[in-house]
């Protein structure tokens, strides 16, 4: 019913993936990203060029892919003391959850998407959140998300429809769906550039991507990967 989408992207592999969703099942889309002062800024240079290349190597889709919204959300990053805005080691706190969680990015990201897409006469709103393989953060989940659907389009007094096409898909899923989009070019695009590392580290190429190997978003993307590789025909 929905012929237009506005696709949260990031630069990373879960935003890319759901990108190419969105471009196989609306007739146009749009993309934004937001400067929150994050470590791994790097990820905004890297979308333009995912953008790029999805231009250049997918046509059919190039023909839907609209304008793209880059926002300053740098207050955030202000008032945020995270392993994500600042420099410190990757920890657990005492809550359970990792001091990677950023409060509030997800509904902050959702409220200022919905202001976008309204003006521009967006319905759908995509994102790339999932509470299968992930970090615990709570504004990932999928009750978080349906309230605040509901708070958008009551607060907008307009239908706001929020997808989340990876919501119960595992990493290895993940790969497997962009696999199944665009096959081992679009693979190949999102190895090479999109980027996940909390480090923001581009230094060394490893089979699944750029990035330390270290911390958790590297440790689900290499797992995910291996356990897809391991499963899938290789091109």
């Amino acid at each position: 019913m929905n012929s237009k989408a506005l696709v949260l992207f990031s630069g990373g592999q879960d935003s890319a993936t759901c990108l190419a969703w969105a471009l196989e099942r609306y007739a146009h889309v749009e993309t934004i990203a937001f400067n929150y002062g994050q470590r791994h800024a790097v990820e905004l240079q890297c979308r333009l060029e995912m953008m790029a290349q999805l231009r250049s190597g997918f046509p059919a889709w190039a023909e839907r892919l609209g304008p793209d919204h880059l926002l300053d959300l740098s207050v955030l990053g202000q008032i945020s003391d995270t392993a994500l805005t600042q420099d410190q080691a990757i920890t657990m706190q005492a809550n359970g959850l990792p001091n990677t969680f950023v409060p509030g990015r997800n509904l902050l990201f959702f409220n200022f998407a919905a202001a976008v897409a309204y003006r521009r006469g967006l319905q759908v709103l995509v994102g790339g959140m999932c509470e299968t393989d992930y970090s615990g953060y709570p504004d990932c989940r999928d009750n978080t998300l349906k309230a605040l659907q509901v708070a958008l389009s009551l607060g907008l007094d307009s239908p706001m429809v929020i997808e989340t096409p990876l919501m119960w898909v595992d990493k290895a899923g993940t790969w497997a769906l962009a696999q199944s989009l665009g096959g081992w070019p679009l693979m190949d695009l999102i190895i090479e550039h999109t980027h996940t590392c909390y480090l923001g580290d581009r230094s060394t190429r490893h089979a699944w991507g750029y990035g330390c190997g270290q911390c958790p978003a590297c440790d689900l993307r290499r797992t995910g990967f291996e356990t897809f590789t391991g499963q899938a025909p290789q091109p």
